[in-house]
């Protein structure tokens, strides 16, 4: 029997909208792993106050989390990704900066956890260095269960937009601080990224100076980012002056806030992944 292009048509588009409600169920599913059992150190009894959620954004986190985006079964890389979101410390732009940074390092083979961290000017609760606690505690705890997860516990980077990056920066530029309020087994791990990442970092992602052992770096940002492209510039320049490796993207179009470039209209900034994905290679992180 021979089908018609009509019926054929609308199997695909059957098979398509399958596919896509799947993955989106696949995705709510995904495993939530607290940083703390008990809540965060201090707080403890602020762990069951229920976060709010609404389209793009999610806020008033109390009990940081990392959601588990686990790379594809035949992944052979074993490498792994805690990802920030930015959102300025207000909210956390969860989906575009979280979710899909997470299904992209999938397409690569790669793990990713996408980090609920605090924020600080979104509950005057909090201060700056509580941000920097779940991030120390969410990279050593990725490293604590790397086995778990079959990754290689020497290929953890990081990766952060905006305030994410900033985030991101206080890890890879400070490793050897503690930031753990409560010491565990767990907190006696080194914190140190195999590698980081940041997309339009904010100004305190910027150490007063990068040393020799700070880990490789990709950066990217848009000329006209009023925020963020100056520390783009900075860093880059620290990075050469102290010889770590460095590769920075700065785009002569756009703005602040294009995330994985998925809605912005200039083609640069909504290919830019793939400049991420050539340096993956470059660097030996991928296959």
């Amino acid at each position: 029997m021979i089908l018609s292009s009509r019926p054929l048509r609308f199997l695909l588009c059957t098979f398509i909208v399958l596919s896509i409600a799947s993955l989106l169920q696949a995705q709510d599913s995904a495993r939530v792993i607290p940083l703390w059992t008990k809540g965060a150190p201090g707080f403890e009894n602020r762990k069951d106050i229920p976060e709010e959620a609404k389209d793009w954004w999610v806020k008033h986190v109390n009990n940081p989390t990392l959601t588990v985006y686990p790379a594809p079964a035949n992944a052979s890389g074993n490498v792994a990704v805690v990802v920030c979101p930015g959102g300025g410390f207000r909210t956390l732009v969860y989906n575009a900066e979280g979710k899909d940074a997470a299904l992209y390092l999938n397409s690569l083979g790669i793990t990713a956890f996408v980090l609920k961290y605090r924020l600080f000017r979104d509950d005057s609760m909090y201060t700056a260095e509580n941000p920097k606690q779940d991030i120390f505690r969410a990279m050593r705890l990725v490293r604590s269960r790397a086995k778990e997860f079959n990754i290689d516990s020497t290929k953890i980077g990081v990766m952060g937009f905006s305030a994410g990056g900033e985030v991101a920066g206080w890890l890879a530029y400070h490793f050897t601080e503690s930031h753990a309020p409560k010491p565990d087994a767990i907190d006696q791990l080194s914190a140190r990224p195999a590698f980081q990442v940041l997309i339009y970092p904010g100004p305190l992602a910027v150490p007063d100076t990068v040393l020799p052992t700070a880990p490789s770096t990709f950066m990217l940002v848009a000329n006209g980012d009023e925020c963020c492209s100056e520390p783009v510039i900075r860093l880059l320049q620290m990075h050469r002056k102290a010889k770590v490796p460095v590769e920075a993207h700065i785009y002569s179009v756009g703005v602040h806030g294009f995330n994985m470039g998925k809605r912005s209209t200039f083609k640069s900034l909504s290919s830019w992944p793939d400049r991420l994905t050539d340096w993956f290679k470059d660097a030996g992180i991928t296959h």
